[in-house]
């Protein structure tokens, strides 16, 4: 399947017009690529771009795109992260080249070439403490200074290596390095780190190892084994590219592959930030990995965002070096349009208002057959039961409305959706003053056409009470109230919270909804769209969550652009 849709062909992609280029000019024949997650939590929307990247690049081009776990750092990955991720991509609709890869089926390889730059005098075992490594290495604008322990011996170093391996020292107490040079303009260069000592159990290895690769040592050499041609990167790793060019320089690798860097996703009023995010949920803030108003992709699934929108928005913000804040709404503009035509139609009142028929009998019920969606045929019909009592929104109902209000006030008629108009005769009020219910009287002349000699401009949602579904609600929101989250300090981002990301509501459904399965999707009518909850909507408790509402920004702001170019 293509990554390209109809509308959005013309947004930037600069690596998939270079690849286009060098297939034409014969540089290239075949590409590889991959997509490297570490697996020290769930993947989110900036994943999904690079998810989307990777193997749609591959899809285009007829060539394959691997799926390989960085699996560096034991102390913080877990079996769970890796089962999710997996999912992930599959539910967007991808599937990796071959079996599932993971940096750790290298450790025996990286940990040979290890000792290949010890044995050429590039590499070596350094005592200095992580603090102190630190202080040595220098600043910005001060070269660093070499370690007192860069001159061992190599076969020194290979001895201690060695002893690093079989677990005879404390974590931190050495490190392996390569000898590079102190004085370089990009840190990256000076002595980076290769090895640490970690008593740690490893998902893949068990305790096999007792030292783990850096990240930097094992990605590019990880890309050379797998024949990767394309290593895509975000743009934070263009100062290491000099490292990893280094690397496959001094080691016997099968391969070099090319490094290109594009400028990751950032999206507004959203946290990309993985540590951030793990955050808010070992504090509880959020109901884990895959709360609706997580921006991770089992989060966004959870709410009810499809596959083919989140692809859809991945290609139409392109793919650029330049570094920017894309709107949110854009998102939510690919979300409603993909909904706008799949989602069926279905009627549920938010906050419920008892109307009573007083025209209309005891145990009358009539069902209207309504098209599941006003423009599929090959959506099936749902049945909807008119009867005395009904419930509207509250919303919907003003006693002293202003002179616009076209929905239901005293002595005003209305018309309910795919039924009458009815007319409000009389408030029914508690002792307090809140309204208990509505008396009104239906115009039985009016199914299907206007009534006589008036008009009747509103047009509302209802539900029977005799045979609506109760259904919780929650009205999901963003999760923070600044455009750039991730630009706050860990003291200071929690004080950006939104306290209204999550409001909870005991709605009434139509009958159709009764038995609505796990991430169904439907829009209710003059609400917006919806999702059934995957976990909760069980056991007869339906639980629907809010994926985004029916006003939709982005295309009121394109179409204001487009006026503005035509003027």
């Amino acid at each position: 399947m293509s990554t390209e849709s109809t509308e959005s062909t013309n947004a930037p992609n600069f690596i998939r017009n270079q690849i286009r280029g060098e297939i034409e000019s014969g540089q290239a024949d075949t590409i590889v690529t991959r997509f490297p997650p570490e697996p020290n939590g769930f993947l989110h929307v900036g994943h999904a771009k690079s998810i989307c990247l990777n193997f749609g690049l591959a899809e285009q081009f007829g060539g394959r795109c691997h799926l390989r776990f960085d699996d560096t750092n034991p102390a913080k990955e877990e079996q769970a992260y890796i089962d999710a991720i997996k999912d992930d991509i599959h539910w967007l609709g991808f599937e990796w080249s071959g079996k599932v890869r993971f940096a750790s089926d290298y450790f025996d390889q990286l940990y040979a070439w290890a000792r290949h730059l010890v044995e050429q005098g590039k590499a070596y075992v350094d005592d200095l403490s992580p603090e102190e490594i630190r202080e040595y290495r220098g600043t910005l604008t001060e070269p660093g200074r070499p370690s007192p322990y860069r001159d061992r011996s190599n076969d020194e170093n290979l001895d201690l290596l060695e002893r690093m391996k079989n677990g005879e020292y404390a974590e931190g107490e050495k490190v392996l390095r390569a000898r590079i040079d102190m004085a370089s303009g990009n840190i990256n260069l000076r002595d980076p780190i290769l090895y640490r000592i970690r008593h740690a159990s490893h998902h893949q290895t068990g305790d096999k190892w007792k030292i783990y690769p850096s990240y930097d040592f094992t990605h590019g050499q990880s890309d050379a084994i797998e024949g990767i041609t394309h290593s895509i990167c975000t743009l934070e790793f263009e100062d290491h590219r000099p490292l990893y060019d280094w690397f496959l320089d001094n080691l016997p690798v099968p391969c070099k592959p090319r490094q290109i860097e594009f400028a990751r996703l950032n999206l507004n009023y959203t946290l990309t930030s993985k540590r951030k995010l793990k955050l808010l949920v070992d504090e509880g803030i959020v109901d884990g990995w895959d709360d609706p108003r997580m921006p991770t992709i089992s989060g966004m699934r959870r709410r009810g965002y499809t596959p083919a929108a989140i692809r859809k928005f991945c290609e139409m913000i392109g793919v650029t070096r330049a570094d920017g804040l894309v709107d949110i709404a854009m998102l939510y503009h690919a979300i409603r349009s993909d909904l706008e035509d799949n989602a069926p139609r279905a009627m549920c009142v938010l906050k419920p208002l008892k109307v009573v028929l007083t025209n209309v009998e005891e145990g009358h019920e009539e069902v209207y057959e309504v098209p599941g969606h006003p423009a599929r045929e090959d959506m099936p019909v749902r049945k909807v039961p008119l009867t005395r009592e009904l419930w509207i929104d509250a919303d919907d109902f003003m006693e002293a409305p202003p002179k616009k209000f076209f929905r239901l006030a005293p002595g005003k008629e209305v018309r309910l959706r795919n039924s009458y108009v009815i007319r409000c005769d009389e408030v029914i009020k508690e002792d307090n003053g809140e309204i208990r219910e509505l008396r009104c009287s239906i115009d039985f002349d009016t199914l299907g056409k206007n009534p006589e000699g008036r008009k009747v401009k509103g047009v509302i949602h209802w539900v029977s009470a005799d045979r609506g579904v109760p259904v919780e609600v929650r009205l999901y929101d963003n999760l923070f109230q600044v455009e750039a989250p991730s630009k706050e300090a860990d003291a200071d981002f929690l004080a950006h919270l939104n306290p209204d990301s999550l409001i909870t509501v005991q709605g009434i459904a139509e009958p159709s909804l009764a038995d609505a399965a796990p991430e169904s999707r439907y829009q209710f009518e003059r609400v917006g769209y919806f999702c059934a909850d995957r976990h909760a909507s069980r056991d007869g408790h339906l639980v629907f969550n809010r994926t985004v509402g029916l006003k939709d920004g982005w295309a009121r702001i394109q179409k204001n652009e487009q006026g503005q170019k035509k003027g």
